[in-house]
């Protein structure tokens, strides 16, 4: 299932070398990273709870809480004393399943280290799980991601599938690589050890436009991340920046000329600048319900 992949972003030479002035200025010369850790833990994070309808859902899955976050980008910008809020936040709403959609490090697997143990600290009943950024694959270092989720409780689905048994049915879980950066994008590994079980389907991607890829019929519900909701949505800057991202942006919509929905987490960090305009960070509390 090739077809999945997509080719990878690239940016022009003139853009990346501004991206790195404007992040250098960001972090070095205007402190950063404390702003913002300020705007966080001053009304800046959103949290987002939602039923979402799921078709033919199993007795047992209805009200499970699937909480999601997304593109920490831990470096220059974010450290693990930004997270105080969203541990908050995802204490709170008392996840059954934990899941993160990628961008973990903004340029180096060394940045995993400013998140400290805060995986380890969040709560999830059935267990946590996560997929691959484009931005993870930097220095093509991932097993050392691996290791150091799977260190706190993380698992990292790589083309892989779980089942989480819950009140007599089957959650199944579904985690793709990220379909520009991964090198193998492999559906069908992924789903080999599907079980034929009433139950509900959920895939984790990173990139959103793996919604108009998927076969029909296999996916209740698709979580993905890697937008940030467009981070900075200023008119004029915005008509430039928005070239280069997925049509849907944030929040949750069919998948198109699919049955199921997607969900598109805007995320907790930022990229070239602290700076969020009309994009509010988000955790995401999503309540499984039957459709009515």
């Amino acid at each position: 299932m090739s077809h999945i992949s997509k080719p990878p972003r690239r940016f022009p030479l003139v853009a990346i070398r501004l991206f790195g002035l404007l992040r250098w200025l960001g972090s070095v010369v205007w402190p950063g990273k404390r702003a913002y850790r300020h705007y966080l833990s001053h009304g800046g994070l959103e949290l987002t709870e939602e039923d979402v309808p799921v078709a033919n859902l199993p007795p047992g899955l209805d009200g499970l809480r699937v909480v999601q976050i997304s593109d920490l980008h831990a470096g220059p910008f974010l450290d693990r004393k930004s997270l105080d809020g969203v541990l908050d936040l995802v204490r709170a709403s008392r996840p059954d399943v934990l899941v993160i959609t990628g961008d973990f490090i903004t340029k180096s697997a060394d940045d995993m280290h400013e998140l400290g143990s805060v995986f380890m600290e969040m709560p999830a009943a059935l267990g946590k799980f996560a997929v691959f950024g484009n931005h993870d694959y930097h220095e093509r270092r991932e097993g050392e991601l691996v290791a150091a989720l799977r260190r706190q409780g993380v698992t990292v689905l790589r083309n892989a599938s779980v089942a989480l048994a819950h009140r007599g049915a089957v959650l199944r879980l579904v985690g793709l690589e990220d379909i520009e950066e991964g090198r193998k994008v492999d559906l069908e590994a992924a789903l080999k050890d599907r079980a034929d079980q009433d139950g509900a389907t959920v895939l984790l991607c990173h990139h959103p436009d793996v919604s108009s890829r998927l076969p029909k019929g296999v996916f209740d519900l698709v979580l993905s991340g890697h937008t940030h909701g467009g981070q900075v949505r200023v008119p004029g800057a915005w008509r430039v920046w928005s070239r280069w991202l997925p049509e849907h942006l944030d929040g949750t919509r069919p998948l198109p000329g699919r049955r199921g929905l997607m969900h598109v987490n805007r995320g907790l960090g930022v990229l070239v600048l602290p700076v969020r305009i009309g994009a509010r960070p988000q955790v995401s509390c999503l309540t499984l319900r039957p459709t009515r």
